[in-house]
């Protein structure tokens, strides 16, 4: 089985439209000359692209290769991940994008400057930086996992080339549209798999029939046991910890928020995510099933075709589409769709807080020009780097619950200092770094731990969360074992819970050291940076008793559509903790205070004062 002329033309169709895309937006409109037009896209977006660029940035190529295969493997528990969406979307859309767009932000990472301090900021820019590195060596071993399929070796570096160039050719703009272009070609090959395949079964009936008998059809299991690998709990509700860490905090999803025209078209891309999101794993979970029709218990990769279970659905396709040219060829496409738009995210996004976080404030005189060409050096440096990891990912076994895995361990303490700094007003700068600092020790004692155990005996109960594990070695490993107790026990927690563990450590060891060293008064606190969530579980107190906790503070107005020739500011502390804007002088900084430019109240000054 080997692609054929017509499949070739296809694949390389892909990256000819792709670096196209690129290209025309490096050449048209304002030609990428300005910081705000690369980095951010002249927040001039409108809903429908956002949205299915950030569907396309973390569901591509992970859930092309790993869903179907975790579905044929353990069967459809997996598909109650779903469940995890819809919280796991709303929270962001009326909790994180009002915050984050209100204040006027480029980086995400702005906001810890603004709510706590300039060292908050770094080791927050920092350990999302470590996040990505790591996370696109994954993606790019998706397609690696087809290379070794297909035998077409250098197709990697070249899908990398065509992502670095477009991406610091054509700047986030490029991005997002190739992103919808990318998306549109992943839908259309995983349908194609599914319609041709369950056809040769004979039909969808008689996949259904074979997938209950095989018993693959699972039912809802309500096992409230955190060691369990996959149950409700683990998918339903730890789930919606990993989404928030997806789609509430992280800057490539971040990013995409605010390149929107308004606060409304942003909160409405995360309500089309939210369908989208649904057909994804639909598919996912239906080619699991296809395949399971076709193969039965009879795995390829116990017959040795094959070396991995992701291998398992490249397996599958040229099987099914050895009579039918270009098919093949398609769904390849779609698989190197998907990388490509995940990394070309990454690339967009590293660059961001790079040059937001950690350039920009050691060098604040640097000129505009400048500063985009750096800015473009910086997305070609991390495409460079994204390459390099990806020979060294194939140690990260399944790439799916690889990449939950990482959102998890680097993902949940992230989204923890956040949350400490939006929904806990009395959380200092010293609460902050020494939580997060908490947060990465026990991720990253958990997830070492439990490899360390698994490969020094047998005894460990590996169906939880081997983090480096490989699926075959988990369906060997179901037989079964005595639970885990002590520290065992915490190293077999299934890896759907990383993320509501570690974010839960940030808070708690944040809280608790801010309370020890002074916690921050009302009159500290920039304007617009907490959500006043107690301020509404708290309203049967009276309100001397809420001013004392921090809950009397409302969120800021929110902005009015501006010009996009104006250029769009951040808003930044001032000495007492108020907030105004990067373009207001000293002479008109206290009239422009209660102007809607800063889209501060005068309420909200007035009440802050207290």
């Amino acid at each position: 089985m080997h692609f054929t002329t017509v499949d070739y033309v296809i694949f390389a169709l892909l990256l000819v439209a792709s670096t196209g895309i690129g290209l025309f937006h490096a050449f048209s409109g304002g030609r990428q000359r300005t910081t705000q037009e690369f980095l951010m896209a002249d927040r001039s977006m409108s809903c429908l692209p956002v949205s299915l660029s950030l569907l396309a940035t973390f569901q591509s190529a992970v859930a092309i290769l790993g869903a179907p295969s975790e579905v044929y493997t353990f069967g459809t528990q997996y598909w109650f991940l779903g469940c995890s969406y819809f919280l796991g979307l709303l929270i962001p859309a009326h909790v994180f994008i009002p915050v984050f767009y209100r204040l006027r932000l480029s980086s995400a990472y702005e906001y810890l400057e603004l709510r706590f301090n300039k060292t908050v900021r770094i080791c927050g820019t920092v350990t999302f930086i470590f996040q990505m590195v790591i996370y696109m060596g994954v993606v790019l071993y998706a397609p690696a996992l087809a290379l070794n399929a297909l035998t077409c070796g250098g197709a990697v570096l070249a899908m990398g080339l065509v992502c670095t160039v477009y991406t610091a050719l054509g700047g986030l703009k490029a991005v997002i549209w190739t992103d919808v272009f990318q998306t549109v070609v992943m839908f259309a090959g995983q349908l194609a798999v599914i319609v041709v395949g369950a056809s040769q079964a004979g039909g969808m009936a008689e996949v259904w029939r074979k997938a209950v008998n095989g018993s693959r059809i699972s039912g809802l299991d309500l096992d409230p046991d955190p060691l369990q690998r996959h149950t409700f709990w683990t998918l339903g509700v730890g789930g919606v910890f990993l989404m928030l860490a997806l789609y509430g905090v992280n800057q490539a999803q971040v990013q995409r928020y605010l390149s929107s025209r308004t606060e409304r078209e942003a909160v409405m891309s995360c309500y089309v995510v939210f369908p989208c999101q649904q057909i994804v794993l639909c598919l996912g979970c239906l080619m699991g099933l296809v395949m399971f029709a076709r193969y039965g218990e009879n795995s390829p990769l116990d017959k040795g075709y094959v070396k991995t279970n992701d291998q398992m659905v490249l397996y599958f396709v040229m099987d099914v589409f050895q009579d039918l040219p270009g098919l093949a060829g398609l769904f390849v496409a779609c698989l190197f769709s998907g990388a490509l738009s995940t990394i070309s995210s990454a690339f967009n996004s590293l660059a961001t807080v790079t040059m937001e976080d950690l350039i920009k404030p050691q060098f604040p005189n640097m000129t505009e020009a400048k500063a985009t060409l750096l800015s473009k050096g910086l997305a070609l440096v991390y495409g460079l780097v994204c390459l390099a990891m990806a020979y060294l990912a194939s140690i990260m076994g399944s790439v799916l619950q690889a990449a939950f895995s990482i959102f998890g361990m680097v993902g949940g303490p992230l989204l923890g200092l956040f949350c400490l700094g939006m929904f806990f007003p009395w959380a200092n700068p010293t609460g902050a770094v020494v939580g997060l600092v908490a947060g990465l020790a026990m991720a990253f004692w958990i997830g070492i731990g439990s490899f360390v155990m698994r490969m020094s005996g047998p005894e460990l109960n590996t169906t939880a969360l081997p983090l480096f594990d490989n699926m075959t070695t988990l369906v060997n490993a179901t037989t079964a074992t005595p639970r885990p107790t002590g520290v065992e026990a915490l190293y077999s927690l299934s890896y759907m819970w990383y993320s509501a563990h570690n974010s839960t450590t940030v808070v708690v060891v944040g809280l608790l050291v801010s309370l020890l060293t002074g916690p921050m008064k009302e009159k500290d606190l920039t304007p617009g940076t907490v959500f006043p969530v107690l301020g509404w579980l708290l309203f049967f107190l009276p309100e001397r008793y809420r001013e004392k906790l921090c809950c009397v503070t409302p969120l800021s107005t929110p902005p009015k559509v501006e010009s996009h020739a104006q250029p769009y500011q951040m808003a930044k502390k001032d000495g007492n903790g108020a907030a105004y804007c990067k373009e207001d002088t000293d002479e008109d900084l206290e009239t422009r205070m209660v102007l809607p430019s800063c889209q501060l109240a005068a309420h909200t000054l007035q009440e802050t004062a207290l």
